[in-house]
């Protein structure tokens, strides 16, 4: 099909859409936002979203996905309304979530949801007409995250295909590595896990790559793959995800990365890293060239501008 009709394709296919999963996008799809990400970055457009609300529901803490989803929003033009902590909304007189999408149906334009029961942001985007962002859904998905880290890879890398990326922490409760994972597969990656044994990448996971084709190994030490690495991805152990401290204390510090691990890295490795660190990365990693978590964390403003305007159809 011509340039033209494939635009007009993918207008239609974003308009009133709703992002909940990684792997609910093509290729060319997830391309298509990073290519309206990077014009926004370059050409800012301060009156796209004037008029439009963003219903923000925050009922797990956030700093950068909440923060640069209203960043986004009030670059564009456009305005926001919600909450950061559901201690203060009639959620806590018994409200359903069904419910309060559906009051905030009547006062938004879009909603972005952040939850601690995987399939939330489904259960939302199943009570409302109007399109719902999925900002993390326990240790489900985070989509809009792995847009971010996507576009912060290519603009660091200057491509997607073909990159060797590590991730490293806990892949088995991290919703950013199952995304991330799943949103590679197109791009033939290849991909090396370092984790705690309890903490692994769930095999439902594993086996998707192994059905697609990508490569994929677990290793125990970063010092057996890193002078391979383009891109090493750091997460945190989750403290908030384990029943005990006993359990968590076993695995807190497992993997931290310092600068004494960077003889004989390949030239533009850089290090990625959804925030927020504890102390899995040494700040003394921030200074180096291979840093680049908080260029990322910047980058999650542009990206998200792309999906708003996208999903309300006010770019194609």
């Amino acid at each position: 099909m011509t340039k033209a009709q494939e635009a007009e394709r993918m207008a239609n296919t974003f308009e009133g859409r709703d992002i909940l999963a990684i792997s609910d996008f093509t290729k060319e799809e997830i391309l298509h936002i990073l290519d309206h990400a990077n014009k926004l970055k370059d050409h800012p457009q301060p009156n796209l979203l004037k008029e439009k609300i963003l219903g923000s529901c925050f009922f797990e803490p956030s700093t950068r996905t909440r923060l640069s989803f209203e960043t986004a929003m009030h670059r564009l033009g456009g305005s926001v309304i919600g909450f950061s902590d559901a201690q203060y909304t009639s959620a806590t007189k018994g409200e359903t979530l069904h419910d309060t999408m559906k009051m905030l149906e009547h006062y938004a334009d879009v909603i972005t949801i952040r939850h601690s029961l995987e399939g939330a942001a489904q259960l939302a985007a199943d009570t409302v007409d109007i399109p719902v962002i999925n900002a993390g859904d326990g240790t489900n998905q985070h989509p809009t995250q792995t847009f971010l880290d996507l576009f912060t890879i290519q603009e660091c890398q200057g491509q997607l295909e073909n990159l060797h990326i590590a991730m490293v922490g806990d892949l088995k409760l991290g919703r950013t590595v199952h995304s991330l994972a799943q949103a590679l597969i197109p791009f033939h990656s290849r991909l090396y896990f370092i984790s705690p044994p309890n903490l692994e990448m769930p095999k439902a996971i594993c086996n998707e790559l192994k059905e697609k084709g990508v490569k994929f190994s677990f290793h125990k030490t970063l010092e057996e793959i890193v002078h391979k690495l383009d891109i090493l991805y750091m997460t945190r152990i989750q403290q908030e995800r384990f029943l005990s401290k006993k359990d968590f204390a076993v695995v807190e510090n497992a993997f931290i990365l310092k600068t004494e691990l960077f003889d004989g890295v390949k030239e533009n490795f850089k290090i990625l890293h959804p925030l927020p660190r504890v102390n899995e990365i040494d700040t003394r990693v921030d200074s180096t060239p291979h840093a680049y978590y908080f260029q990322q964390a910047k980058n999650g403003v542009y990206t998200r501008q792309a999906l708003l305007g996208l999903v309300l159809g006010l770019i194609t």
